[in-house]
């Protein structure tokens, strides 16, 4: 199973904001970190700060802080959340599977999905970002903007 675009950068982001402790970096900083668009990390940002997940401050002084709800967050639900609750392949698109009535890989497939997120879900951001990932992410989370 291939991770979407936007999970993978919501997870990314996450990671980052995890290890960021004081600094509070903009999303523009975040977007440049990872060289991403600003347009796509923006987007994120506001489904993750939707979700309660991140605090996004404007203006003068603001930026991006990992909230403590982000911190304990599930990884598991985080991706399912990016993901959608959509089948691993798409049965019943503009050409039908002709064996979709009595078709046993769909269901199996959705057990796999179902296990791949279950593997996941007692894994925590917080988690993800301890001794020694988190000293690895600060240094190459470091952008020349960031002094």
């Amino acid at each position: 199973m291939r991770l979407l675009r936007s999970t993978d950068l919501a997870l990314r982001v996450l990671t980052r904001l995890a290890v960021a402790g004081a600094a509070s970096p903009t999303t523009r900083q975040v977007a440049a970190d990872m060289d991403v668009p600003y347009t796509h990390a923006a987007k994120v940002v506001a489904e993750l700060q939707h979700l309660g997940l991140v605090d996004a401050r404007r203006g003068r002084g603001g930026g991006l802080a990992l909230t403590e709800r982000g911190r304990t967050a599930s990884v598991g639900a985080v991706v399912r959340t990016f993901e959608g609750d959509g089948d691993v392949v798409d049965c019943e698109g503009a050409a039908p599977c002709p064996l979709n009535s009595a078709c046993r890989l769909r269901g199996a497939l959705r057990r796999a999905q179902e296990a791949f997120f279950a593997a996941l879900d007692p894994v925590t951001v917080g988690d993800i970002v301890a001794d020694p990932t988190g000293p690895l992410l600060l240094g190459i989370s470091r952008a020349p903007h960031d002094g």
